[in-house]
């Protein structure tokens, strides 16, 4: 918790302000018992009705100013407690998005999720409290024994028998839940990733008729979640009756060593009413300070995991100087470039290398998990490669800061997403200051203006979360225009094109060979035809180049294209008989 009460410094004033009026009303509860005390003494045992209503009124005085500083108090702990709150979350977030591919990988989405909503909110609760309650409850406990002392001593010590057996059950009761609760947030990890899953993937389940199955699945999430919120639950309720026997036992003893100091005449009856009452705010002082000790206790657990957030810190450190282009350096090299993702058995990319000059167009074709994607994703440095380099125009990427890098880069992922908001909107990720004409530019050469132009508002058009209300083919194409309003130095396109017709596809990449500027486009595909006429075709087979050409060299060289290829166009396969030469049909 220590490691994120920084972003508590900017509430320091209500930090101090919230528990000292909340010491404040503890000062003034402290003062009724004797109040009533004196009344019953002097005012009640005398008959003297003026003397009772003044005390009245001092008890009335004593309420009115204590209200007002409880209230005054949870004004300056709310606003330091969700002020504080607002400031974690927005850092979380802040260093989330600054994690690499790797470790968001890692931790996982649900998780993330739930340490900035659930997480965050106990942690919220738990310095709300603290503010108002780790001092007053103390306070209130520790004094009503002082003011029992100076009343009479030998009531008092029953006072320093009861409070150490209170703090044993209190804060024994605390270490043992504490890592209980964070088991339980560890179950609601697991509940929102399936929670997240399934909503995701409704129509997946509801296609494959997975609903009973998923049902289940959920159900024995939900049931382990609630199986450990019932044990820990358990644990901290037993503290109420236990702190609450303890406390009227302690009172017993009381009335019972009151009841022979008034008949020796040691103590009068209104002192030994006050010694009770002093016991009986200590009752629920101890009940408050049990459910804070429940809240801090899940705070802590909460405040653990945040923190172990933000002690997730990348392995590559972008550098800070800046690309200049190299004399006879090509544009872009993989020089033996390997990667292994972590946890990963077994490397997914095994010494690549090529160069790319500026303004060519390359292919990246390959099986089902030969490495296609994890090719362009090193471009960006989303992955940092684990053996070799990747040089821009001669530089090391590792040397190129990121906001740099990524300007340089236009890149149309494998799955196509859009952010609820406007077309307009969408397409100013691609380049904030866009002007219409632009994007008009960028819709037109990804083959959209028909998607716009159908669309009520055209640019102004409303897009749901994740373009819910866009086909699929809508939704790349948009996604294409997106990378192309900025006008990059390196397109990439990771099987963008997938949900296109064999038309469309055409025309986009007739347009794409038209971009100014020597745009240097690598484009991944499972289709043949998409990057049959790039100037160069890389073929990735198990992670390995298998081979790197024009189509008409990789059909006389390569057997994994060639197979690629006629599976695609079986009708061109050499028919079996024929002469062949360097595999293709001669003749």
């Amino acid at each position: 918790m220590g490691r994120l009460m920084k972003y508590l410094k900017d509430y320091k004033k209500e930090s101090v302000l919230a528990p000292l009026f909340k010491l404040l009303e503890a000062f003034f509860e402290l003062m009724v018992p004797l109040v009533m005390a004196s009344m019953i003494d002097k005012g009640i045992a005398g008959g003297d009705m003026g003397y009772i209503a003044k005390m009245g009124l001092c008890l009335l005085a004593l309420a009115i100013i204590g209200l007002t500083s409880a209230v005054t108090a949870q004004f300056f702990a709310a606003k330091a407690a969700v002020g504080f709150s607002t400031k974690l979350r927005q850092a979380l977030f802040d260093h989330i998005q600054g994690l690499d591919f790797t470790n968001i990988d890692k931790v996982g989405t649900s998780t993330m999720i739930t340490r900035m909503t659930s997480d965050i909110n106990q942690v919220q609760s738990g310095v709300n409290m603290v503010l108002r309650l780790f001092l007053r409850s103390p306070i209130i406990v520790f004094g009503a024994m002082i003011m029992a002392f100076t009343i009479d001593v030998k009531s008092a010590l029953i006072f320093v028998v009861a409070i150490p057996l209170l703090a044993i059950v209190v804060f024994g009761i605390m270490m043992w839940t504490m890592p209980l609760y964070k088991k339980v947030q560890a179950a609601l990890d697991r509940v929102l990733g399936i929670t997240r899953e399934n909503l995701t993937g409704v129509r997946v389940i509801r296609a494959f008729h997975k609903e009973k199955e998923e049902e289940e699945r959920f159900r024995a999430y939900t049931k382990e979640l609630a199986d450990s919120q019932t044990y820990v639950g358990k644990i901290s309720a037993v503290m109420n009756p236990v702190t609450q026997v303890i406390v009227n036992a302690a009172i017993i003893a009381l009335i019972y060593t009151g009841a022979v100091q008034v008949n020796i005449g040691s103590l009068t009856q209104g002192e030994v009413i006050a010694i009770i009452n002093y016991m009986s705010q200590i009752l629920v002082e101890l009940v408050k300070l049990a459910n804070l000790i429940i809240t801090i206790t899940k705070a802590l657990a909460c405040a653990d995991r945040v923190a172990s957030v933000f002690e997730i810190t990348n392995d590559e450190i972008v550098g800070t100087g800046s690309t200049s282009e190299k004399t006879n350096a090509p544009f872009l090299e993989f020089d033996h470039v390997s990667v292994t993702y972590k946890g990963a058995g077994a490397e997914t990319l095994h010494d690549v290398s090529f160069r790319v000059e500026k303004g060519e167009t390359v292919g990246v074709i390959g099986g089902t998990g030969s490495g296609k994607s994890s090719l362009v994703n090193l471009i960006p440095a989303f992955y940092p490669t684990t053996d070799g380099a990747i040089r821009l125009e001669g530089t090391d990427l590792k040397d190129i800061p990121q906001e740099e890098l990524r300007n340089r880069i236009g890149i149309v992922p494998q799955k196509a997403v859009l952010f609820k908001g406007t077309i307009r909107s969408n397409l100013s990720w691609g380049k904030p200051d866009a002007t219409e004409e632009e994007m008009w530019q960028a819709i037109d050469l990804a083959q959209a203006r028909e998607v716009v132009e159908g669309k009520e508002g055209k640019l102004d058009a409303e897009i749901a979360q994740n373009g819910k209300n866009l086909s699929g083919g809508q939704r790349q194409r948009l996604t294409i225009a997106r990378a192309l309003v900025r006008k990059p130095e390196i397109l990439i396109l990771d099987d963008s094109a997938s949900a296109l017709d064999y038309a469309t596809d055409a025309k986009l990449r007739a347009a794409l060979r038209t971009l100014e500027g020597q745009t240097t486009t690598l484009i991944v595909s499972q289709r043949a035809s998409t990057i049959r006429h790039a100037d160069k075709i890389i073929v990735l087979d198990d992670g390995e180049v298998a081979g790197i050409g024009t189509h008409d060299m990789l059909m006389q060289s390569c057997e994994v294209y060639r197979e690629i290829y006629y599976s695609q166009y079986p009708e061109e396969r050499p028919k079996a008989g024929k002469e062949t030469k360097g595999g293709v049909q001669n003749g």
